[in-house]
């Protein structure tokens, strides 16, 4: 008799992969991942599933918000444009933890969760996903308060 998957078996099976994954990103793309680094990661489709483009632009953000990949088309094979607060253009060390968080839901669409996000990019930083999560919480301060130094 074949076992049910859960939707909680489905969730854990993706937050595991994720975590594969970063791990691989952080093996071919690390152990630094900087400026230079994830405009390769961004190209490389064996990582991010659809073409992608940083644009240092607030339009789409909600209040608090730090980046959203904006999707280009109605399908998703138009490709993302990841709009990052203007805030971090002058700080282009803290713009890989931004869009490696972003880069879960280009490639997973709406089952991904924030859990998976913060799972994937503290992998890919070799971080742990609470100290992820903090710097994440920075970035989303700075983008709110204008505050223009780094927490990274």
């Amino acid at each position: 008799m074949a076992t049910q998957l859960t939707a909680e078996d489905a969730r854990q099976s993706l937050r595991d992969h994720v975590a594969a994954k970063g791990a691989k990103v952080r093996a071919k793309f690390g152990p630094h991942i900087g400026w230079a680094e994830i405009n390769q990661l961004l190209s490389d489709r064996k990582f991010v599933r659809y073409p992608c483009a940083i644009a240092f632009d607030a339009t789409p953000l909600q209040p608090d918000e730090f980046a959203y990949p904006e999707p280009l088309g109605s399908s998703p094979d138009a490709g993302f444009r990841i709009c990052i607060h203007p805030r971090f253009e002058a700080d282009l060390d803290a713009v890989p933890a931004l869009v490696l968080y972003q880069l879960v839901a280009v490639n997973y669409g709406d089952f991904a969760t924030a859990e998976d996000a913060e799972t994937f990019g503290a992998a890919a930083l070799g971080r742990s996903r609470e100290e992820y999560y903090q710097r994440l919480c920075a970035c989303a301060d700075m983008a709110s308060a204008g505050d223009l130094q780094s927490p990274f």
